[in-house]
């Protein structure tokens, strides 16, 4: 089953930021319902620009979209206290944490905060080295926080590996280093589950919508099941919902079918 984290309620993009200063609930809420309609498995709720009141406006945004959805959230942050104040109201399924690495410090402090609220986690495959440049750099990284996280009983399906997209424009060969980090984690470790945030690998480029849609099709192939992403681009979707098809994902294209009746994939055509 895939799963789409809603990227939209971040305020690093302008609009949620200007609607964050002005308190703008109205527009929050609707980012959030237009997300769980689209088909959005979690909202992700993430303020980590807000640096001088970030605790408060966590508190604030995730009230506000538990009230207009039942969506699970993420929630987002490279900061552990704004995680736990997230979390801990957090009531619709279990919530997501974005995210734990093997960075010095940042194990240590959402680990604790993975076991407290039974958090599902996005696991960053990133070092105090910094960003990884090969697979092979990736799938060490991957090893060592595998094995950690195992010990303390995180279970396979809960764990979320993000193999890190960095751009084509400046890194020639990043999209293919990414789809070999996926082939190595799903065949060493075929029971857990990936993240990323794809639309990293078009930086700098034009038409990035193409080189986007065409990445999650070949991340998919090799076994990705999770995108941080928009779920209201209907491109996008009509992609992934007929990917999903195609890969023998989808018991006798049901889903397709149903999308197709709702009309999803009229979006996937330039007709």
């Amino acid at each position: 089953m895939l799963t789409i984290v809603g990227e939209l309620i971040n305020t690093s993009r302008p609009p949620v930021k200007e609607a964050v200063q002005n308190k703008d609930e109205a527009f929050i809420r609707e980012l959030a319902k237009k997300q769980a309609d689209a088909g959005a498995t979690y909202i992700d709720v993430n303020c980590g620009n807000m640096v001088k009141n970030e605790l408060e406006i966590m508190e604030w945004l995730v009230n506000i979209v538990q009230d207009e959805v039942d969506t699970p959230l993420c929630i987002d942050s490279p900061n552990a206290k704004a995680l736990d104040v997230g979390l801990a109201l957090c009531r619709n399924g279990r919530p997501m944490i974005n995210s734990i690495s093997d960075e010095d410090g940042r194990y240590e402090s959402v680990l604790p905060l993975i076991k407290k609220y039974n958090a599902k986690i996005v696991v960053l495959c990133m070092d105090s080295t910094g960003m990884p440049e090969t697979s092979a750099d990736r799938m060490k990284v991957v090893n060592n926080l595998y094995a950690k996280l195992k010990a303390e009983g995180i279970a396979d399906d809960d764990m979320y590996f993000d193999p890190l997209v960095k751009p084509i424009s400046s890194v020639t060969s990043a999209g293919a280093e990414v789809l070999d980090t996926i082939r190595q984690i799903k065949q060493d470790y075929p029971d857990v589950h990936f993240m990323c945030g794809l639309s990293n690998i078009s930086y700098g480029l034009p038409n990035r919508s193409i080189l986007n849609r065409l990445f999650v099709v070949q991340t998919m192939t090799l076994g990705m099941d999770g995108y941080v992403l928009d779920p209201t681009n209907g491109k996008m979707m009509a992609d992934i919902i007929t990917a999903t098809a195609l890969l023998g994902r989808d018991s006798y294209c049901s889903k397709y079918i149903k999308a197709h009746r709702k009309g999803k994939l009229d979006a996937s055509s330039d007709a």
